[in-house]
Order: structure tokens, then sequence, then C-alpha cells
């Protein structure tokens, strides 16, 4: 097994929590499932959300998803002049037996336009 950290970002609809939590659970739930992983595979996960996100921590999606015992860490996005509003980003360290080429990237709804390089 090898750790690979895992990048994805999806755009929520409005600063509702409702919103971040399900856009959050959609994000987290496409990175498990192209990727192959379950939670006993997950070392951490780190979400950021733009400054304009303040209604509901992204991770408490996670652990709605059974990330109980998984270290989960939220923190804001620097405010960037210009940049796409209301994202939720996540890095995920995950212990697997996939190559870096052969992990998926997910970037959801609006976001794709982030990283169309590596986007999925």
């Amino acid at each position: 097994m090898t750790v690979i950290a895992i990048r994805g970002a999806i755009q929520i609809d409005a600063d509702e929590r409702d919103a971040i939590l399900e856009g959050t659970a959609e994000l987290v739930s496409a990175v498990m499932s192209r990727n192959d992983l379950t939670p006993d595979d997950v070392i951490s996960v780190l979400f950021t959300s733009t400054p304009d996100l303040v209604a509901e921590f992204p991770a408490l999606a996670a652990r709605k998803l059974g990330f109980h015992a998984v270290p989960l860490m939220c923190s804001v996005e620097i405010s960037v002049p210009g940049a796409m509003p209301r994202v939720v980003r996540l890095m995920a360290h995950v212990n697997t037996d996939k190559t870096r080429a052969e992990i998926q990237h997910v970037y959801l709804r609006g976001a794709v336009g982030l990283r169309q390089d590596i986007a999925q």
C-alpha cells in the first residue's frame, strides 16, 4: 500500500446548511467510489471552503457518511479577488494500491472549471 493524496472540489448552490452537507456528501461519495475506497482506507481529510460558505462545517457530511474514526479538519480558503464562489475543496490522504496515474481526482458542478487538467 502507498499513501496518496486525492483532490476534489464542488461548487455549492447556496450558503445553506443542507446545501453544504448535500454537496460535500456528493463530493466525498464520488471520491470514494471512483477510487474504490472505504473509510478504513482514509488516513485524513482536509476540507476547505470559500469565505462565503459559513452555514455548516463540510466535515459533518463526511461524519454522516461513516467517517467516525477518520481525522477531519475544516479551513477557510484565502479570499482571492475574482475566485469562484461557494466552493468546498478536499484533500484526502488514503492508503491504496493504485498508482498516481490511476487515481481519479473529482471536480463536480461548476468546480470542474478549477482543474480541467485533472478533473475526471
